[in-house]
C-alpha cells in the first residue's frame, strides 16, 4: 500500500549540471545516485527524496514544488543566505512575508528559487 511507500519528489531542470551546481553549492546537497538516463536522485530524512530530471519543461510551475520541514527557519534560512540564497517576499491575499518569512497558526514558511526556476519551500511548524 502507497502508506506504507517512501515519497519521492520530481523536479524538472533545463540544465542538469547547473541543477547539480545548485543543490551541491546553494543547499549542501550531494546526488545519492545518478542513473543512466543523466537524472540525480537525493535523499532526504526518514524515507523521502527527489529526483532531478532534464526537461524543457522547467521553471513553468507557479506553485510550490517541493519543502523541508525544519525545527529552527531562522537558523535553516541564515545558512542559506550564506550560500547564496534569495528569499522570494510576497504580498497578496492569504500570503505575505516579512524578511522572506510568512506566518501563520501553522508556524512560519519561506520560499526560494532554486536555479531552474523551481519553486522551493522550508517552513516550521508551530
Amino acid at each position: 500500500m502507497l502508506t506504507d511507500s517512501d515519497i519521492m519528489a520530481v523536479l524538472p531542470a533545463r540544465d542538469i549540471n547547473r541543477a547539480k551546481d545548485f543543490y551541491r553549492d546553494k543547499l549542501g546537497l550531494e546526488p545519492a545516485e545518478s542513473p543512466e538516463d543523466g537524472s540525480l536522485v537525493y535523499r532526504g530524512g526518514h524515507g523521502t527524496g527527489f529526483l532531478v530530471y532534464q526537461t524543457e519543461n522547467a521553471g513553468t510551475a507557479k506553485n510550490t514544488q517541493m519543502g523541508w520541514v525544519t525545527d529552527n527557519l531562522e537558523r535553516e534560512m541564515e545558512e542559506l543566505r550564506g550560500r547564496g540564497v534569495v528569499f522570494e517576499e510576497y504580498d497578496q491575499p492569504g500570503l505575505k512575508t516579512e524578511n522572506g518569512v510568512a506566518t501563520d497558526e501553522w508556524g512560519k514558511a519561506a520560499w526560494f528559487l532554486d536555479s531552474e526556476g523551481n519553486i522551493l519551500n522550508i517552513s516550521q511548524r508551530a
